[in-house]
């Protein structure tokens, strides 16, 4: 009977994880169908097939709703440029998955970064979102001092500056990739893996340092 309870219990906190991250994906596309400053719960919760009381009953208030999207936007980001640099085998092999997964798909490029302009914008007038998006920004510097920790003994003096100026290549393209009418995915990711070899001092098949021990099997998936 205790067994019996336990698991009862263990697939409903299952089965709730699931029906939070469903709601957040509906509010995540309707923030990019209608923008932050006129998404409403209304139209969330439209866009997700429930009730308005349903979100409230999960995030409280939209403001809350709000926040849980750009929250899932740190973990998500990271998850996903971590499971694409354990998928490399190489330092290359890591620059190249890196790459990718900075311009992954046309569709999901345009509509993340669509997503986050309009959420940096909104927090600059707002603490809780303010305090996502420095975690956010946190997460990325981490994840871009690993890449150049991997590939780079020439930045290891300056791996921090390297860092910021990896990033401002990459927000730079990303920019510029949403004010293309027809982005090319290839070139977009041929002139960030240029800009990124420059910067670090690397040229094109380069070995750069031995990997770390890395982790198999993973699969990428576009989770945004």
């Amino acid at each position: 009977m205790l067994y019996t309870l336990r698991m009862a219990r263990r697939v409903n906190l299952i089965q709730e994880r699931q029906r939070r991250t469903a709601l957040e994906r509906a509010a995540y596309l309707a923030i990019f169908e209608q923008g932050y400053a006129g998404v409403t719960l209304e139209r969330i919760a439209a866009h997700a097939g429930v009730s308005k009381g349903t979100l409230v009953y999960y995030f409280g208030t939209r403001e809350g709703l709000l926040v849980a999207v750009m929250r899932r936007f740190v973990r998500t980001i990271a998850a996903a440029t971590r499971r694409a640099l354990r998928l490399a085998t190489t330092p290359e092999g890591r620059l190249l998955a890196y790459v990718e997964n900075q311009f992954y798909a046309v569709d999901s490029t345009r509509r993340f970064y669509t997503v986050y302009l309009d959420f940096l914008a909104a927090s600059t007038r707002d603490a809780a979102l303010m305090g996502v998006q420095r975690a956010f920004v946190e997460e990325t510097h981490r994840l871009d001092l690993e890449l150049i920790g991997h590939l780079s003994a020439a930045a290891a003096d300056a791996p921090d500056e390297r860092a910021w100026q990896l990033r401002a290549l990459v927000d730079g393209l990303s920019v510029r990739f949403l004010s293309d009418p027809q982005p090319e995915l290839q070139a977009y990711r041929r002139l960030c893996l240029d800009g990124l070899r420059e910067l670090l001092g690397l040229r094109a098949g380069t070995q750069g340092r031995p990997p770390a021990d890395t982790e198999e099997g993973e699969k990428r998936k576009d989770v945004l």
